[in-house]
C-alpha cells in the first residue's frame, strides 16, 4: 500500500509543486487556511461552523497536521471552560497567494448547483468548440 503524500515530504524528487501540495494534502486543510486567512484568529467551534460537513475528529487531525507543519499556531488559554484559538503563522500567511489563486480559479470554473459541483467551460472555449464543428 502506498503511503500518503503527507508522509513522503522528505523523499520528493525535487518537484516544488508536489512539495507544496504535501502541506495542503487533505480534504480540509485548504479550507481551514482559507477561513483563517479571511477571518483571522478563530476558535475551534467557529471553524466547525464555517465547515459544517467536517467531523470533529477530522478537523482536529487536520489542525494538528497544519500546526506540525508550522502553518498555524494553537493558543490554549488556561480558563474554564477551556479556550483554544487558531491563527496563521508568518509561514501560513505566506500561503495567501496560493489560497487566493485556488479561490479565483474555483469562482471562474466551478459551478455548484443543488449540491453538485461541475466544471464550467469558459466562454472563449465554447466559441472555439463551436467554430471547430
Amino acid at each position: 500500500m502506498s503511503r500518503p503524500r503527507a508522509k513522503l515530504k522528505d523523499n520528493f524528487p525535487g518537484c516544488p509543486v508536489e512539495s507544496t501540495l504535501c502541506y495542503l494534502d487533505g480534504k480540509w486543510k485548504g479550507v481551514i487556511l482559507y477561513h483563517l486567512l479571511s477571518e483571522g484568529t478563530l476558535r475551534f467551534n467557529a471553524l466547525r461552523r464555517h465547515i459544517p460537513s467536517v467531523t470533529q475528529r477530522m478537523l482536529t487531525k487536520q489542525l494538528r497536521e497544519l500546526e506540525d507543519a508550522g502553518l498555524i499556531s494553537r493558543t490554549v488559554f488556561p480558563i474554564v471552560p477551556p479556550r483554544v484559538d487558531y491563527s496563521l503563522t508568518a509561514l501560513g500567511q505566506s500561503m495567501a497567494p496560493v489560497i487566493s489563486a485556488l479561490k479565483s480559479w474555483g469562482e471562474a470554473h466551478v459551478v455548484c448547483k443543488d449540491g453538485i459541483k461541475t466544471l464550467a467551460v469558459p466562454a472563449d472555449r465554447v466559441t472555439t468548440l463551436a467554430a471547430a464543428e
